[in-house]
């Protein structure tokens, strides 16, 4: 359903990639100083990531695992989106916890797991591909990568806000 939706319209994945490295840093930046929100974020930013992977689809494997290595590019709409799929996860957990590579770490492990997980539950009807542990890893280096701006962000506006609260102080 997801993939007749994105074959149908290849440009989402591009676009969604690209809303997201405009807008995430400015808002991982204001998510600085509000970790309980960005964890919520990082929560919710989970849902997709479930149900595109674990729940069960009813089609039949002719494969349980899948080994291969391509590059995601906009012609490839399932290894794109599974780039998407992984930027809001990581750069969230990076920003609420302010530890980009912990993040990138975290989000190559989910990966990987789901991944084994698809490949041990064949009920599930899907399949561990190592294209989709690929494009999930390339994802959470961007996020990490956004959430380290959006680090340095915070961290500019917190040193021009220190700058401007000692100049309006006034001594005796």
């Amino acid at each position: 359903m997801i993939t007749t939706l994105l074959v149908l319209h290849p440009w989402l994945s591009p676009l969604a990639l690209a809303l997201l490295v405009v807008l995430g840093p400015l808002v991982g930046a204001w998510l600085v100083r509000r970790p309980r929100v960005a964890w919520a974020l990082f929560a919710l930013s989970l849902v997709p990531v479930l149900l595109l992977t674990l729940v069960p689809v009813d089609r039949e494997l002719f494969a349980v695992c899948t080994v291969e290595w391509a590059l995601p590019t906009p012609g490839r709409v399932e290894l794109a989106a599974n780039v998407v799929l992984f930027v809001p996860p990581v750069l969230l957990a990076a920003v609420a916890l302010r530890r980009p590579l912990a993040a990138l770490l975290g989000g190559v492990v989910a990966s990987a797991l789901v991944e084994a997980f698809q490949a041990l539950v064949p009920a599930l009807g899907r399949s561990c591909d190592t294209n989709d542990w690929l494009s999930n890893s390339i994802g959470a280096l961007i996020g990490a990568g956004l959430a380290l701006v959006a680090l340095r962000l915070a961290a500019r506006r917190d040193g021009a806000a220190d700058r401007d609260a000692a100049s309006r102080v006034r001594v005796p």
